[in-house]
């Protein structure tokens, strides 16, 4: 039997599938190959930026958390900024962040062609993006459970096969099972700590903020789940330890097996970790997992846009019939148009396909950094009207902590706009924001004019 809140949705998503979710949607092809852009650019120094980056990741959690346990309402951040902030910036955050999950849904897409392409290279890359997007799209419209069963599994082969990346590398260090070249030493003796300077080690935050990216769903699953009280609170703490311990274990053992100056910025430095366990087919292997990686982070990308959208409908922020749900509690009408958004990765894969992922991949990064800049001010101003003694779940360290996230926030739009490779997504994200303002006012000004109030002027 299915359990729906006020708001029509079904609430069967569980601790389990929370947690799951929430970790499944932060390792994927960030991790598997941006990882090596990313020692690029800093060497051994990416172990601390990634550290650094997670502490903040952290506090971006934990005050979602905090409001999502207070009011887990559908639309989750979206909402908030609209209560707290105003009904624009409830609109920017809406709106961008399903700008981000869609874009970032076209770049996995696309991505998980070119994997296919490994065991069928003569197979077009469009008719896999095609397959996959009607599949995935077919069980969102199923149930919200599905949906957190399939991202549990999916999950769980991601973090197992880390875990034997993690045992292999130290077998090898250890036992010396690929050889005589592995040491810890490698970590310092190619140049220190920091190799490429400052200028490297603050040039890589971009990506390594970029790889945490899709974290924050956490807040929307909060209006699904059976009890959010419990289940965000133990999501939220234990999600942020995990994704660092991934990372950071992983790129120790891969820049102790190898020096971080050989590791190729073409491919996935995993793939030398099971090359020197003698696994001769290391490249199968990986293959699998990253093609897991990717259907996972597809499933998300497509429950998160369109409970956003929902979220949207139902504040007078978008088309009434997104707010439409089946008898199942699933906002139909948010994964069919999301589903269809993502022609565009048909098209590109069609017209461009050996760049449609280059020129789709960067563009996310600066509306997954506007959405937690937003939900940090967005918390920072909803803890003037709400005292820590009346909330179940508070931050720690308020309001220091807090408000050094958001300058780190602010930190890496600097990073983006001197990065020659991550100024263009800057751009690209102001160019956003300016067209959202306008469709905004030219809404507001057409409702205050019309006979009648309308859904937006109600959100107002």
């Amino acid at each position: 039997m299915t359990t729906k809140s006020g708001d029509g949705l079904s609430r069967r998503l569980n601790g389990r599938h929370i947690r799951f979710i929430a970790l499944g949607s932060a390792i994927g092809t960030g991790l598997f190959y941006g990882s090596s852009d990313t020692i690029a650019k800093a060497g051994p120094s990416v172990l601390l930026a990634y550290l650094i980056g997670g502490a903040a990741i952290f506090f971006v959690l934990r005050a979602l958390g905090e409001m999502a346990v207070n009011d887990p309402a559908p639309g989750s951040f979206g909402e908030y900024a609209r209560k707290h902030l105003g009904p624009l910036a409830g609109f920017l955050t809406g709106w961008t962040y399903a700008f981000e999950m869609v874009i970032v849904c076209v770049a996995d897409v696309t991505a998980l062609a070119v994997y296919m392409g490994f065991w069928f290279p003569e197979v077009p890359r469009w008719i896999w993006v095609v397959l996959t997007i009607l599949v995935i799209a077919a069980a969102n419209l199923v149930s919200v459970r599905v949906y957190g069963e399939l991202e549990f599994w999916f999950t769980l082969v991601k973090v197992v096969a880390i875990v034997a990346m993690i045992l292999g590398g130290a077998a090898i260090l250890l036992f010396g099972l690929g050889g005589d070249s592995g040491s810890v030493t490698n970590l310092w003796s190619h140049g220190g700590w920091f190799p490429n300077g400052v200028g490297g080690f603050l040039g890589s935050f971009a990506l390594v903020m970029f790889a945490f990216g899709g974290t924050e769903i956490l807040g929307l699953t909060a209006a699904e789940s059976e009890d959010p009280r419990t289940a965000m609170p133990k999501a939220v703490n234990t999600v942020p330890v995990r994704v660092l311990l991934f990372y950071v274990a992983t790129l120790a053992i891969i820049m102790m097996l190898n020096p971080w100056n050989t590791i190729s910025t073409s491919g996935s430095p995993f793939v030398q970790i099971f090359a020197g366990l003698g696994l001769h087919s290391a490249a199968t292997v990986l293959n699998i997992v990253v093609v897991t990686a990717a259907l996972s982070a597809i499933n998300s990308d497509i429950f998160g846009a369109g409970r956003m959208i929902y979220g949207l409908a139902r504040r007078g922020q978008a088309p009434a019939v997104m707010a439409r749900v089946t008898r199942n509690g699933i906002p139909w009408m948010t994964v069919l148009v999301v589903a269809a958004a993502l022609s565009l990765a048909v098209v590109l894969n069609y017209l461009l396909p050996d760049s449609a992922f280059l020129l789709i991949a960067s563009v996310g990064t600066f509306a997954t950094v506007w959405v937690w800049f937003m939900i940090l001010l967005t918390h920072y101003r909803s803890r003037r009207s709400s005292p820590a003694a009346e909330l179940a779940f508070p931050v720690p360290f308020w309001p220091v902590g807090q408000v050094l996230t958001m300058v780190f926030m602010v930190f890496i739009f600097v990073v983006m706009a001197f990065a020659e490779d991550t100024r263009l997504a800057l751009i690209v994200g102001v160019v956003w924001l300016a067209v959202l303002c306008g469709l905004f006012w030219f809404h507001r000004r057409a409702a205050s004019s019309a006979p009648r109030e309308d859904a937006m002027t109600e959100a107002g």
